[in-house]
């Protein structure tokens, strides 16, 4: 038996001494410490050897692996330290290199961050909210009642069950976020609110069930409709540029009296439209009375703006699922 493993040993010698390329060397490998190898057929001889010539076969056949997989790694060592192997690299070191790639803030991200800036110019200061919220931020409180459309279980994402009491659900818009500022915040206040939403929409050109919002709201002494198309009016000046225009449509919403949907002109191709944006209004005197103050005393008005609407106008997108394919032929283009 052990004549075997010295037979081996002095073939593998005067097979590696013929290995003069990579191609050949891996040969060896495969012909002497493959899964199909010489060596691991020279292991499995080993229930076949006495019991007494056991540990000096199982030691010899190990020393005879051992060496030649260090006889192949300095093999394969020397060849890929060799410039006319086929393997190796052929970078030249002299050629100028490529830039990296550097990265973008995403559509909707820059987005936002221009609707900060133009609305900070104004005084508004930026608040925030929580995503998963309770029933009395998301309806109660923006005095929607138990029978709105709003308030269905179908319309909603709860994550709790709905027939209990104040269940928890995705917020359905950033006018949740008003009610938390109010409540710990005592007037006048000028804030404005950006973050997702959710709603169970079909998902088509212009719906998604997740999308952003920024709402404002401000709070003071003898606020006026006047005041809320002012602002709006700036504000499509400021980011749609001089020739934007704003009607407000009357219409409905509980939290707020009287209300209006915010259209917006503005050029769409060779032609301008009037787009809705969407809705707004004076707080309504009930919201007042459930965050704690005197509606006598403080008025006020709120907006909420589409996000992905406003950067679908501004940058001439036509689907919002675009936004969210994360195709980077799309969103290298902003």
């Amino acid at each position: 038996m052990l004549q075997d493993i010295t037979q081996l040993e002095h073939e593998a010698d005067r097979d590696l001494e013929l290995v003069t390329d990579a191609n050949a060397l891996e040969q060896f490998r495969i012909k002497y410490l493959g899964t199909k190898g010489q060596i691991k057929a020279l292991m499995a001889q080993l229930k076949q050897v006495p019991k007494d010539q056991k540990p000096a076969f199982g030691q010899a056949a190990n020393a005879l692996r051992q060496k030649l997989q260090s006889a192949y790694n300095a093999k394969k060592n020397q060849f890929a330290a060799t410039p006319d192997n086929p393997r190796h690299s052929t970078i030249d070191v002299t050629e100028p290199g490529l830039p990296p790639r550097l990265g973008r803030t995403h559509v909707i991200t820059q987005t936002i961050a221009g609707l900060i800036e133009v609305f900070g110019r104004m005084g508004f200061e930026i608040a925030t909210g929580p995503e998963v919220e309770d029933e009395y931020h998301n309806f109660i409180a923006l005095n929607i009642p138990p029978q709105h459309p709003a308030r269905d279980p179908l319309d909603n994402f709860y994550l709790t069950d709905p027939t209990q009491e104040n269940p928890v659900l995705l917020r359905s818009m950033t006018s949740t976020i008003q009610i938390r500022v109010m409540k710990n915040t005592p007037p006048p206040v000028r804030v404005i609110a950006t973050g997702r939403c959710y709603r169970p929409d079909e998902h088509d050109a212009t719906h998604s069930s997740m999308f952003h919002q920024i709402e404002g709201l401000y709070v003071d002494r003898g606020v006026s409709m006047a005041d809320l198309k002012t602002t709006l009016l700036q504000f499509a000046h400021a980011y749609f540029g001089p020739e934007a225009d704003v009607k407000l449509v009357p219409s409905y919403f509980p939290f707020t009296e009287p209300s209006a949907e915010l259209y917006m002109k503005m050029q769409v191709g060779d032609r301008w439209e009037w787009i809705e944006m969407g809705g707004c209004g004076m707080v309504d005197p009930a919201v007042f009375e459930e965050v704690g103050y005197d509606p006598e005393e403080w008025t006020g008005f709120a907006f909420g703006l589409g996000i992905e609407r406003l950067a679908m106008r501004k940058y001439g997108i036509t689907d919002i699922r675009w936004l969210f394919d994360n195709d980077l032929r799309f969103l290298r283009q902003f």
